[in-house]
């Protein structure tokens, strides 16, 4: 595989069971954006407007391996970034900072064929090792790839009404809140102007750090909501006018995704992240949308997962892959040591710049 496909040109890049390998840039070649629009299991994710979000933002170099020739329409497809970091190594992943990312193939051999093609960039040195997110696919034994990460990833079924969605929401944990938040009179607003995203901003800054990480940097917001246009919204509900909660929607094909939230801890009782969510599904079910998706959560959050099962969100198990020809390591724990240690004493300037320096390294 070269190091990049140059623009509107596919490079043959291997040979696996026999078949050709081509590489080919999603974002310069028009066939993969009307690929993911009509794959079933192709996500936001997938998306061209994400990956310009990425490139744009992070400057990771993206691309596609496929079977398919330039003359030939696209049936199949692996995107991902080669991340390329003096911090955490070389490394190809399919995707930084997303959810998930399924391989679009006709079945699991094919998949497992665009990974085979793949392995000996990570063989020869070149690159610390490839990673996957599918939510579905699992890869066959002979491509060597091994779980490294599991999450469990929610979705919200929106084929019901309005009315028996709410009814199925939890009582205390969900109805309540939202009609606490009616009776507080919180005020909601959305859209993508400068003062929602600096009111979005600053209650992520505060969230961060109370996870103890730096918030991700704006210019990552920025790309996005360059890329996305009217498809992603910034929601707010204040309390005379102080900003209490907020969350980052993006609308693709038949899905709502739910993509970033914050608050203000101090005021969660107020039921702003319940109205916040509320106002969602029903402008996806006014839209005629056919799932709301909230997110991955890792399993050592129970709260987090049981706050979407609230909803009546139905969990799935999501796995990562990963293919290396390195055992053991650190990982990104030390990381997370470092930060819980450093985050309650640094200014929240300070954190920011952290943010901007490191986000880039740990896709």
């Amino acid at each position: 595989m070269t190091s990049s496909a140059a623009p509107g040109i596919d490079l043959c890049v291997g040979v696996s069971a026999a078949t050709t390998v081509y590489e080919l840039n999603p974002l310069n070649d028009p066939r993969w954006e009307a690929f993911v629009r009509s794959h079933p299991r192709a996500s936001v994710f997938h998306s061209t407007n994400w990956l310009k979000a990425l490139q744009n933002a992070y400057g990771y170099d993206l691309a596609v391996v496929t079977t398919c020739p330039r003359e030939a329409a696209l049936t199949n497809g692996l995107v991902f970034c080669r991340v390329k970091s003096w911090l955490t190594g070389r490394r190809m992943v399919s995707l930084p900072f997303s959810d998930h990312c399924e391989p679009l193939a006709n079945n699991s051999g094919e998949s497992d064929g665009l990974l085979l093609s793949m392995r000996h960039h990570v063989d020869g040195g070149e690159w610390k090792y490839i990673e996957i997110r599918p939510p579905f696919y699992r890869p066959g034994s002979q491509t060597g790839f091994g779980k490294s990460l599991t999450y469990c990833l929610h979705r919200l079924n929106l084929s019901r009404s309005k009315q028996e969605l709410f009814h199925n929401f939890h009582k205390s944990c969900v109805q309540r809140k939202i009609r606490r938040a009616e009776r507080e009179r919180l005020q909601y607003e959305e859209g993508t102007s400068e003062i929602l995203f600096q009111k979005f901003y600053r209650l992520l800054v505060i969230t961060r750090r109370r996870l103890f990480l730096p918030p991700q940097p704006q210019y990552w917001f920025r790309a996005l909501i360059a890329s996305f246009g009217k498809d992603l919204k910034i929601r707010v509900v204040s309390k005379d006018d102080l900003p209490v909660a907020s969350i980052l929607t993006i609308s693709h094909k038949m899905s709502m995704v739910y993509k970033y939230g914050c608050s203000d801890a101090r005021f969660n009782s107020l039921g702003g992240m319940a109205l916040l969510l509320w106002n969602t599904i029903q402008e996806a079910k006014d839209k005629g949308l056919s799932e709301l998706e909230m997110g991955r959560s890792d399993g050592s959050n129970p709260g987090l997962i049981s706050f979407k099962e609230h909803w009546g969100a139905v969990g799935t198990p999501l796995n990562y892959w990963r293919y290396s020809n390195r055992t053991g390591g650190a990982g990104p724990m030390w990381q997370k040591s470092l930060l819980r240690r450093l985050t309650p004493a640094t200014p929240n300037a300070v954190l920011q710049t952290v943010g901007r320096v490191l986000y880039r390294h740990v896709g």
